[in-house]
């Protein structure tokens, strides 16, 4: 019976691989009912034509296949299950398995057993004894408990371009009466992990512990609610048996939903905790998540420094940069007490294990027995990355729930110091635990752009070259580097703006479709069109470095007037390059990137400008020049949130003149709510595992191999940057570098003044 349904589900799954996504039971039933196989001494065949398990099935649940390979074993084992062919008290129902399968992410099965029959009527004493025990077995009436963590109230799930990931759910039948049950079902987990009953190479450990997470949470549920007063029985055995051959570091990123009814906490450690980052960035990001009720309701927050601190000093230290800017509620004081009471300090060396092992004692006494999830946000430079994450990971991770770790960049000057950031990263984590955080993807108009472009049909068919004439991203700031000079001189522009910020934008803008909003469909998109891009010339690029400048009787210093800069220095404060993608879809489009401080003001701007309209009946002799006053779409990221539209509109009077107009979608008018800073997104999208607005390691190896030739070209021909005024709209020679494409750069026009 067993063998002939199991081949049946497999054939139906194969013939629908490509056809269709999901099978109701009664898809799959007339194959099955042509079997006669006997089980325990009785003919089934009868019984499957007519009332008795299909028609339930139907009624009460869905098997629902999924065409990943390997789930056919999954479907047989489900179908042992539902025919009783092991002990009736521990089946389980397999739901909703973590967020992903596979490397692709893509939807996990959801797998339900039929329930019991109500009644063992119709069943004679000549069918045998043990068809008579399967039978009454199954006469009792399955309860179905759902484990939940209670859904973040606040407004970061209401974006319908930010779904949240299923929770994860187990369906389990009535509880035993002992705790029996338990040893029974570590023994089925151990035989069927050892045999690789799901899964297969080069996934399969991460399968398995996929399916003994699944299957553990039964017998969690199971053991909870029985007379056994033990709940350690599971995990003793589970670790030393079935999970003997998988590696740590993979359980450590799958394993931490394994609670077993047990309350869970999250310890984030800020390392890097007295920095500027971390004071007036990290900590009020924190802070308002805790306010808005989106951190889980255990937590703490340690921070970690080489400063001698107390946790008093620490505390009074962070209370200077907490804001209640979300509203001006009256329990915003109480609030924060309560969060500052939350945060503890504890000082150590960046390379010291015993340090590192010291916080681990710290965390432990007050996760007091929970499951402990562990973050680490590294809010220090880049050169102690590895010794903090070695330390980290060996002695002070989570031994049962999950261990993150954000990185900040810049991640490398270069290919070669990136990859090898990234090989010293990955033999302590693995890509899964890494969070390179970049956080102008966290901005809202950043994170808006493929909501702009995939639901509204006005736009999506105008995203390509057909109709977009030049695409233009634009970063500037109306200050310099006073204070930071020593750390950007390192760097330069071109590495701390242009091929993060401005490429991811660049990427996100420019992708095709991608097949879902999962994080990893995104991601290979955005992989996708970095590598398409041609390489960046040095024609194509145009540096510039500020100088002083006397403005209101006001002596605004040069970039080499910081004591802590070179006064021979060549590093660029100003850089624009002409970018293409070698694609159909963008072919011949200049993508313009100009980035720079010390300029006439401070915003960040995604500016589509659109080609004119054929053969227009309105030339420029009725008053505007039309090649230049063509149709334009603005974003502004930063500062005043906005999005509009520019057309071309008649004045209105007698005669006929031309204007260009906006539609203007202003946030701050359209929108009442608070706009959440990026680093309040991104930290609560690292504590739930959403990895969509992260960098991946293959993006950014990509990223880095389209800038790395050119940086290497300029500090080998040690090419002088242009000087331009400080506050001034930059060096002359980028007007050149966008006429030479027979483009004017958005935001010169006398109108973007007004704006």
């Amino acid at each position: 019976m067993l063998m002939a349904i199991a081949e049946e589900i497999r054939v139906a799954w194969v013939n629908l691989h490509f056809r269709k996504r999901w099978v109701s039971v009664s898809d799959l039933a007339p194959r099955a009912m042509r079997k006669k196989v006997t089980m325990g001494g009785m003919d089934m065949t009868t019984d499957l034509r007519s009332k008795s398990h299909f028609a339930n099935l139907e009624q009460r649940a869905h098997i629902a296949i999924w065409t990943w390979p390997g789930l056919n074993r999954v479907i047989v084992l489900l179908w042992k299950l539902a025919w009783r062919r092991i002990p009736t008290k521990d089946y389980l129902l397999y739901c909703n398995v973590m967020d992903s399968v596979d490397a692709r992410r893509r939807p996990s099965p959801l797998c339900t057993l039929p329930t019991p029959p109500l009644s063992s009527s119709g069943i004679s004493s000549s069918e045998g004894k043990r068809g008579r025990r399967l039978w009454e077995r199954e006469s009792e009436r399955a309860r179905m408990a759902a484990l939940y963590s209670p859904n973040c109230p606040a407004r970061f799930i209401s974006s319908p371009s930010r779904p949240r990931p299923p929770r994860n759910r187990i369906l389990a039948t009535s509880s035993p009466s002992s705790s029996g049950a338990i040893p029974h079902s570590l023994s089925l987990l151990n035989s069927l992990t050892k045999r690789r009953a799901i899964g297969r190479a080069p996934a399969g450990n991460r399968d398995r512990v996929l399916f003994l997470d699944c299957v553990l949470k039964f017998t969690c549920a199971a053991a909870t609610s029985s007379s056994s007063p033990s709940k350690d029985i599971p995990f003793k055995e589970l670790e030393n048996e079935s999970l003997s051959s998988i590696p740590s570091k993979e359980y450590s990123v799958i394993g931490g939903s394994i609670d077993c009814g047990i309350e869970s906490t999250v310890s984030i450690t800020v390392v890097g905790a007295s920095g500027d980052l971390a004071k007036k960035k990290i900590f009020p990001a924190l802070f308002a998540l805790y306010y808005e009720d989106c951190l889980p309701k255990h937590f703490t927050i340690f921070g970690y420094a080489r400063s001698k601190m107390t946790d008093a000093e620490l505390r009074n230290m962070v209370s200077k940069t907490l804001t209640c800017r979300i509203d001006k509620r009256e329990n915003c004081n109480d609030k924060m007490d309560e969060f500052l009471k939350r945060c503890f300090y504890h000082s150590g060396q960046y390379d010291s294990e015993e340090n590192f092992a010291e916080l681990d004692k710290k965390l432990k006494e007050h996760e007091a027995g929970r499951l402990p999830n562990r973050l680490f946000y590294l809010s220090i430079p880049p050169n102690i990355f590895i010794d903090v994450v070695k330390w980290a990971s060996t002695s002070a991770s989570s031994t049962n729930g999950w261990t993150r770790v954000i990185v900040e960049k810049p991640f490398g000057r270069d290919s070669e110091s990136s990859a090898s950031l990234t090989k010293g990263l990955k033999q302590y984590l693995v890509e899964d635990q890494i969070f390179r955080i970049d956080h102008y993807l966290g901005k809202e108009l950043v994170e808006n752009l493929s909501v702009l472009r995939f639901s509204n049909l006005v736009f999506e068919p105008l995203w390509s070259r057909k109709y977009i004439r030049n695409v233009q991203l634009i970063f500037s700031e109306d200050f310099g580097t006073e204070g930071r000079g020593g750390y950007f001189d390192n760097y330069g522009i071109i590495r701390d703006i242009m091929q993060n910020h401005l490429l991811q934008i660049l990427a996100l803008f420019a992708m095709e479709t991608p097949v879902s909003l999962d994080a990893e469909d995104i991601r290979n998109e955005k992989v996708k069109v970095l590598r398409s891009m041609k390489p960046l010339q040095l024609d194509n690029v145009v540096i510039g470095q500020y100088k002083g400048h006397i403005r209101g009787g006001i002596t605004f210093p040069a970039y080499t007037d910081d004591k802590t800069v070179p006064k021979d220095s060549r590093t660029p404060t100003f850089a624009a390059a002409a970018l293409f993608i070698d694609n159909a879809r963008w072919d011949g489009v200049p993508f313009l990137m100009k980035a720079g401080k010390a300029l006439h003001n401070r915003r960040t701007e995604i500016r589509v400008q659109f080609r004119h309209v054929p053969g227009n009946l309105y030339d420029k002799s009725l008053g505007t020049h039309l090649d230049r006053a063509t149709n334009e779409l603005v974003i502004r990221v930063q500062p005043d949130e906005a999005i509009y539209l520019k057309v071309n509109n008649k004045i209105p009077g007698l005669g006929m003149r031309l204007d260009r107009s906006k539609l203007n979608l202003h946030y701050a008018a359209r929108y009442s709510k608070e706009i959440p800073d990026a680093y309040e997104r991104l930290i609560l999208d690292a504590i739930e595992g959403e990895r969509r607005l992260f960098i991946r390691s293959d993006e950014l190896d990509a990223a880095w191999a389209l800038f790395t030739p050119v940086l290497k070209e300029l500090e080998e021909k040690k090419v002088a940057p242009e000087l331009y005024p400080y506050g001034s709209r930059g060096p002359v020679g980028a007007h050149y570098l966008a006429a030479k494409y027979n483009v004017r750069w958005g935001d010169v026009s006398a109108e973007q003044d007004q704006n």
